[in-house]
């Protein structure tokens, strides 16, 4: 019906989730979606992300459960997006998302991220608060309260990472670490 009907460019959430066929590469029609906030291409087939300069209202991400693998051409979201949903891909390398000034939820869950140095590469997103990180490789060969103390040493803005909230312990072994390494 007519009262049902959205034009693309109105929309405030858009889900294009398990698509038959999938989706495979991000089409320039996603660049209609002007008044857009929560964009989600979730569990398709997607390899590569493109830019995204008409969606200048988008605030959520969801890429999870595609092929990606490098994040890039985020840039024109640097303003905007403040969640980025990227777990279960088969993403190894973080960059790209240095422009990312409002970005306050990361999810890269069950990807394929094999050292915590390549956090670093987060250190410079001012707004990071939360971040999932559990099903890389990196967490392999430690305890999950020496992976917390790992992330936390290396991005100590963090309060909540893989789904629970920073204890203070965690933040004063991180910083004793910095400390004995920094001597």
């Amino acid at each position: 019906s007519k009262e049902n009907s959205c034009k693309s460019s109105e929309a405030k959430v858009v889900k294009l989730m398990c698509q038959l066929p999938p989706i495979v590469k991000m089409d320039n029609k996603l660049n209609d979606l002007v008044a857009c906030e929560h964009l989600s291409l979730a569990t398709n087939a997607i390899e590569k992300l493109a830019p995204l300069p008409g969606c200048s209202s988008l605030k959520i991400l969801s890429l999870a459960r595609n092929n990606i693998k490098k994040v890039e051409k985020l840039d024109d979201l640097g303003n905007t997006l403040e969640e980025l949903w990227l777990s279960y891909n088969l993403i190894a390398k973080l960059g790209g998302l240095e422009n990312m000034l409002k970005l306050r939820v990361l999810y890269l869950s069950n990807n394929q991220i094999a050292s915590f140095d390549a956090l670093s590469k987060l250190e410079p997103l001012p707004a990071l608060t939360e971040l999932l990180l559990v099903g890389n490789p990196m967490y392999d060969s430690v305890s999950t309260e020496q992976a917390r103390v790992e992330v936390v040493k290396r991005l100590p803005k963090l309060l909540k990472l893989d789904g629970l909230m920073i204890s203070p312990e965690t933040h004063e072994a991180a910083k004793g670490q910095l400390n004995v390494e920094s001597q």
